[in-house]
């Protein structure tokens, strides 16, 4: 089984946001796997389903990004998921808007949602998929700019990167972290 984390925030007003992207990619592999999100036994939305006949469960937290680790976590108990298994899609603002990398390990970059969840594993080695926003914002102003929606003249790009990220996604369910990433980096 493959376990698919999409970060960002729960609420009408974060739709469409930078911050939200996770949850936006989360959405593009729901309605491939023909899957609809419901409430799950955690703090968390959850979809299951298929594809190549591999068991997919995706996660979009409720917690709001900063406390993200307390829905990883408790997904991981519920669904008795490796972490080698188990991949966090969520925005990253050293990235060009649109631009994927993929990651086995690593620090949380200065991103809340990462930090809350290598503190609540206690581990920084899980696949990660980091998705550009850009970084194009007076200083100071970080905060507005990752809850603000794209621009748009980015969203044919963001859209286009959504896609990769999608397919990077399944490629991961399907072929593991080395491949995928021999495939997408």
């Amino acid at each position: 089984m493959a376990l698919l984390i999409g970060l960002g925030n729960i609420g009408a007003e974060y739709d469409g946001t930078r911050h939200n992207i996770g949850f936006d990619v989360m959405d593009a592999i729901a309605t491939t796997i023909s899957a609809s999100f419901t409430t799950g036994p955690g703090p968390f939305l959850w979809a299951e389903g298929r594809h190549r006949s591999r068991k997919i469960t995706l996660i979009k937290p409720t917690t709001y990004m900063n406390l993200s680790g307390t829905a990883v976590k408790k997904a991981l108990a519920k669904t008795k998921t490796q972490l080698s298994d188990t991949l966090v899609v969520y925005d990253d603002l050293n990235l060009p808007s649109g631009t994927i990398r993929l990651k086995g390990q690593g620090s949380d970059g200065g991103h809340n949602g990462i930090a809350d969840i290598i503190t609540q594993l206690g581990t920084r080695e899980f696949p990660r998929l980091r998705f550009g926003i850009g970084n194009d914002f007076p200083r100071g102003k970080q905060v507005d700019f990752v809850l603000a929606p794209f621009a748009n003249e980015e969203l044919e790009t963001v859209k286009q990167g959504v896609k990769q990220a999608h397919d990077a996604c399944l490629s991961f369910v399907r072929d593991g972290l080395a491949k995928t990433m021999n495939y997408f980096n």
